[in-house]
C-alpha cells in the first residue's frame, strides 16, 4: 500500500471514529432528554386531566367523564388511559393504537424507549373519587429520534464528503514532493540522471531531498569517471599518440572482428616514405605535425566517401581498413586517398606521387588475418618494386554475381521466402546453461549455399535490409521457432531496418501480435548507435514497450562515449569480438574490466564474444561476465517444419 493511501485510511479512520463517538453523545443526550420530555409530559398531563374530572366524578357523570378524557387521548401520544371509579369499582379504559409514520419497524424494534405510566388518584378535598393511571405512547421518542438521527446522518455525510475532497487535494499537494522523490529514486535505480529536485518547503522532506540529489549527483560522477576511465584506457593502450589514429593493435584485433562477420571490404597498407625526408629535414616535431594534420585531412575527405578505420601501425606506415565496399567505391576512395595525400605531400616540399606506395587487398571468401595481411603487404612491396603510387592484389576468386544479378536474386528470395537458418547458443558462464540463441541465416543460389557474409554485403549495399529482416522475421514466427526452446532467440537488425520508420510500424503490429515476445531479442550494432542515435532510442523503445528485449552487438567497438547506454538501457550488451584476440596484457585487460564495469554499473548483463577455445574463455575469468559465445559452442543446423 502507497504512502498516500496510508495516510488516507488513518484520517478516514479517525473521522469515523470521531462520528462515530459524536452520534453515539448525541445519541444518548437525545434518548435521555426525550424521555424526560415523555416523563414530563405524561405527569402534566395527569395532573391536568385529574382536576378536570373532579367535577364529572362528583357529580356521577359517565357521559362527562368519557367526553374529557377522550378529548386528552385523541390529542396526545398516549399508549392507554385506565379510570377507576373508587365508589364502585367500575373501571374505565382507553385504548390508542396509534401507528408512528416515516419511521422504519426495524428502528422501532430497537426498543430505545421503555413504556412509562403514571398513577394519580383524584380526590374532592379528603374524599378519594377515582384512581387515573396513564400510559405514554413511545411513538413521539421514536418519531424525534428518528427525525434528530436522519438530519445527523444527512450532515455527517456531506461534512464527510467535504473533508475527503479537501484530504485527497491536501494530501497530494503535501506529498507531492515524496511522489516526485519516488519517480526520482526509480531513475536511479535505472541508472538515469536527470537535473535534481527542486527543494520543498516541507522541514521534514528537505534533507531527504538534498541527500538524494547529492546520491544522485555522486553516481553520475562515477559513471562518468567510468566512461572517462574507458576513453583514457583506449586512447593510452589503442591509439598512436601522434596520429591520434588506432594504433597497430587496435588494428589487428579490428580485422580479426571483421573477417569472422559476414562483411566485404578491402585492406589497404599505405608506406610513406616522404615522412622521413620530412623528418630528417625539419626534425621530428615539424614530422609529427605533418602526420597529424595528414590524419585529420584524411579522416576529412575519406569519411565522406565511406566509413573506414584508419590506423598508424609503424613509423612511417598506416592501414586503411573498408568495410563493406564494392570495388567502384573502392575505386573513389583510393582516388581520394591520394590526392588527400598528395596534398599533404605538396605543403612539405616534397614531390607528389614519390616515396609513397598503396598495397590493396579484397576479402573475398573465408580469410585469415595472416592472409589478408600478406596480401595487402604483397601488394605494397610490388607497388614499390613497380614504383608506382598503388598496386591491387590480384585474386584469382571471382565474385558470384554482378550487383545487378545481385538484386535480382535476392528479391526473389526475399519474396519467396528462401532462406535457411542456424543458431548459436550463447552460454552462461555460472551453469553453462543457454541463455539465448543467435540466429544465422543462410540462402542457397543455383545449387550454392551461401552463408551470411557472402550475401549481406550486397544486401547493405542495395538497401534491402528492411525487407530482409522483416521476412527473416516472419519466417521464424511461421515455423514456431520462437515456441521449440524457452531461451529467447537474438536477431540482428540491419542499419536500414533501424532507421526506417515503416519496418518500426511493422515490428511494433508484430511484437504487439506476438504470443512470447519475451523470447525475442534484437541485436543492434553500436555503429548504428552513433550514427543514428534518434532511430535507435525510437526503436529500443518500440522493443521494450511490446514486452520483448533488446542488446548492444560489437560493443566498445567504437572510439566514443558510453553514455548511449543510459538512454537506450539495453537488456544486454556483446562485447566486439575484437576483445578476443588482443594479445593478453595488463593494459588491455583493464580495458575490458573498465568496459565491463560501465555496463555492470547499469545493471547490463555482459557476453563476451568470439571465444574459440578454452584458453581464451579463461581470460576472461577475473571479469564480471553473465555468458560467453563463440565456436566453442558452433552454430546448429535448424530444420524447418
Amino acid at each position: 500500500m502507497t504512502l498516500f493511501r496510508q495516510i488516507y485510511a488513518l484520517l478516514f479512520v479517525l473521522f469515523l471514529l470521531i462520528v462515530a463517538s459524536i452520534a453515539y453523545v448525541q445519541f444518548t443526550e437525545t434518548q435521555s432528554f426525550l424521555s424526560k420530555q415523555m416523563e414530563s409530559d405524561i405527569n402534566n398531563a395527569s395532573h391536568s386531566l385529574g382536576l378536570m374530572l373532579v367535577p364529572a366524578l362528583e357529580a356521577g357523570d359517565d357521559v362527562a367523564t368519557e367526553t374529557l378524557v377522550n378529548v386528552l387521548f385523541e390529542g396526545g401520544y398516549y399508549q392507554q388511559i385506565t379510570l377507576t371509579w373508587l365508589v364502585d369499582g367500575k373501571q374505565q379504559v382507553w385504548t390508542n393504537d396509534i401507528r408512528v409514520t416515516g419511521v422504519p419497524q426495524w428502528f422501532i424494534d430497537l426498543n430505545l424507549f421503555k413504556p412509562i405510566t403514571k398513577e394519580n388518584v383524584i380526590t374532592s378535598g379528603w374524599l378519594q373519587l377515582a384512581k387515573l393511571e396513564i400510559t405514554a405512547h413511545p411513538g413521539f421518542g421514536y418519531h424525534e429520534m428518528w427525525r434528530i438521527i436522519s438530519n445527523i446522518i444527512i450532515v455527517f455525510s456531506i461534512l464527510f464528503l467535504i473533508a475527503i475532497l479537501f484530504a485527497r487535494v491536501g494530501l497530494g499537494m503535501i506529498l507531492k514532493p515524496l511522489n516526485s522523490l519516488s519517480e526520482h529514486a526509480q531513475k536511479i535505480a535505472k541508472r538515469q540522471f536527470g537535473p535534481d529536485m527542486p527543494t520543498p518547503k516541507t522541514t521534514e522532506l528537505k534533507e531527504l531531498v538534498r541527500a538524494f540529489n547529492s546520491m544522485s549527483a555522486q553516481l553520475k560522477q562515477v559513471f562518468s569517471s567510468l566512461d572517462e576511465e574507458v576513453s583514457a584506457l583506449r586512447k593510452k593502450n589503442l591509439v598512436d599518440h601522434v596520429s591520434n589514429l588506432p594504433n597497430r593493435q587496435y588494428m589487428v584485433s579490428r580485422i580479426n572482428g571483421w573477417l569472422s562477420e559476414p562483411s566485404s571490404g578491402a585492406l589497404m597498407l599505405i608506406k610513406m616514405d616522404w615522412l622521413e625526408d620530412v623528418h630528417s629535414q625539419y626534425g621530428y616535431q615539424i614530422r609529427d605535425e605533418t602526420i597529424k594534420l595528414l590524419a585529420e585531412q584524411l579522416h576529412q575527405q575519406l569519411d565522406e566517401i565511406s566509413p573506414s578505420v584508419i590506423a598508424r601501425i609503424a613509423a612511417y606506415e598506416f592501414a586503411v581498413l573498408i568495410e563493406e565496399s564494392e570495388r567502384d567505391l573502392l575505386t573513389r576512395y583510393l582516388q581520394c586517398l591520394i590526392r588527400t595525400t598528395n596534398k599533404e605531400i605538396s605543403k612539405a616540399g616534397c614531390k607528389p606521387n614519390e616515396r609513397f606506395n598503396i598495397g590493396i587487398a579484397e576479402r573475398l571468401g573465408q580469410m585469415t588475418v595472416t592472409d589478408i595481411l600478406a596480401q595487402a603487404d604483397n601488394a605494397l612491396q610490388r607497388s614499390r618494386q613497380d614504383n608506382k603510387v598503388f598496386h591491387w592484389f590480384e585474386n584469382s576468386q571471382q565474385q558470384l554475381f554482378s550487383r545487378e544479378d545481385w538484386r535480382v536474386k535476392l528479391t526473389e528470395a526475399i519474396n519467396d521466402k528462401q532462406f535457411q537458418f542456424r543458431w548459436q547458443p550463447v552460454m552462461q558462464l555460472e551453469n553453462t546453461e543457454v541463455s539465448q540463441r543467435e540466429l544465422f541465416c543462410q540462402l542457397s543460389i543455383q545449387d550454392n549455399m551461401l552463408h551470411a557474409g557472402q550475401f549481406m554485403p550486397f544486401v547493405e549495399m542495395l538497401s534491402l535490409g528492411a525487407m530482409l529482416d522483416r521476412c527473416l522475421i516472419e519466417t521464424v514466427a511461421k515455423h514456431n521457432l520462437f515456441e521449440r526452446n524457452l531461451e529467447p532467440i537474438a536477431i540482428n537488425l540491419t542499419f536500414q531496418s533501424i532507421s526506417d520508420q515503416d519496418f518500426h510500424v511493422w515490428l511494433k503490429q508484430f511484437l504487439q501480435n506476438h504470443s512470447t515476445p519475451e523470447r525475442v531479442c534484437f541485436e543492434i550494432p553500436e555503429a548504428s548507435v552513433y550514427s543514428d542515435l534518434l532511430s535507435c532510442e525510437k526503436i529500443c523503445h518500440i522493443i521494450r514497450e511490446c514486452g520483448a528485449k533488446f542488446g548492444i552487438d560489437h560493443f566498445g567497438r567504437q572510439f566514443g562515449s558510453m553514455t548511449y547506454l543510459q538512454n537506450l538501457r539495453p537488456s544486454y550488451v556483446k562485447l566486439d569480438q575484437s576483445f578476443a584476440f588482443i594479445e593478453e596484457n595488463q593494459h588491455n585487460s583493464e580495458l575490458c574490466r573498465a568496459l565491463v564495469n560501465v555496463a555492470k554499473g547499469l545493471d547490463i548483463e555482459v557476453i563476451v564474444t568470439g571465444i574459440q577455445e578454452q584458453e581464451q574463455l579463461a581470460r576472461f575469468s577475473e571479469l564480471r561476465l553473465d555468458a560467453y559465445q563463440g565456436f566453442i559452442a558452433p552454430p546448429e543446423e535448424i530444420k524447418l517444419g
